[in-house]
């Protein structure tokens, strides 16, 4: 379990988190249903990252897709890569097609077990759910022992802890206190526990400490483990934050469209991630 050291820094925006991720880092972000910093993934795109390792928890979608076909990613680590109703991640695809990108299979369960390891201190996380599948046979980390409490054969598959170099993801609200609040979205918070340094956008900054309030308290991320946070309003876009804004349905089967050829997917980066127009349509799609 990660407990950093300093307290919370407040910083100035997206792409001051985009600079604090180093080229290679062992990245951990949520799937598109959970929070996604999309506005921290265009800065990295912007920065030009290199050698960056993605971990789903338990997938990836759009973040990952943008981040690959940038050249940003040399490895993920997830149970899928989709963009949901939009169809298949084009560039994903196309890289592990052609073997420029190292895949290595997971499931949800031991993804969300491995983090629970790291976060809990131990080295890994006992499972069943794979006993009897390909997959463990080509997972060097995941080892098949004999259930040491038991006096019958009772096979148990031990998966390695996993402990990101960074927990990425975006909040509702963040407070004074450098805590954020990520409501029922709890796998974020054992990816915050589990990694070695946190950084958070968030929507809205809230005065007090959220940690003081009944109401709030149990969707709170305590500021001991978040390294750093930045307001990104509507920086979750085109994907959404609950009760704030849906994902934008439209935007993304246009991206999955401009994205099919390396060529449509430079046009839209050109288009919607190199230059101010994301801004402007998120603005847009805030008064629609």
């Amino acid at each position: 379990m990660s407990l950093p050291s300093n307290e919370t820094r407040f910083l100035a925006s997206a792409d001051e988190i985009a600079a604090a991720i180093a080229d290679g880092a062992f990245v951990a972000m949520p799937p598109d249903y959970s929070l996604v910093a999309m506005e921290v993934v265009r800065a990295l795109v912007r920065r030009n990252a290199r050698g960056l390792r993605l971990l789903g928890v338990p997938q990836l979608g759009l973040c990952a897709d943008l981040l690959i076909g940038a050249g940003c990613v040399t490895e993920v680590e997830t149970s899928a890569v989709s963009l949901g109703e939009a169809g298949l991640a084009p560039r994903f695809t196309e890289a592990a097609q052609s073997g420029t990108l190292k895949v290595k299979d997971a499931t949800c369960p031991l993804v969300h077990g491995g983090l629970q390891a790291a976060e809990k201190g131990v080295p890994f996380m006992p499972s069943r759910g794979v006993i009897g599948s390909d997959l463990a046979r080509h997972r060097e980390d995941w080892k098949t022992i004999q259930n040491p409490l038991s006096q019958t054969p009772d096979p148990i598959v031990l998966a390695r802890a996993i402990e990101p170099d960074v927990a990425l993801f975006h909040a509702r609200w963040a407070d004074r206190a450098g805590n954020v609040w990520i409501g029922r979205r709890r796998e974020l918070a054992t990816i915050a526990h589990a990694s070695k340094v946190c950084y958070v956008t968030y929507e809205e900054m809230r005065d007090g400490d959220m940690l003081e309030d009944e109401l709030l308290a149990p969707g709170v991320v305590s500021s001991v483990y978040v390294s750093g946070v930045a307001q990104a309003e509507r920086g979750a876009w085109p994907l959404g934050v609950i009760d704030l804004y849906p994902i934008d349905d439209a935007h993304l089967q246009l991206y999955a469209k401009a994205a099919r050829t390396q060529a449509g997917f430079e046009r839209y980066l050109d288009e919607f991630v190199r230059t101010g127009r994301t801004a402007r349509l998120r603005d847009r799609a805030a008064h629609r």
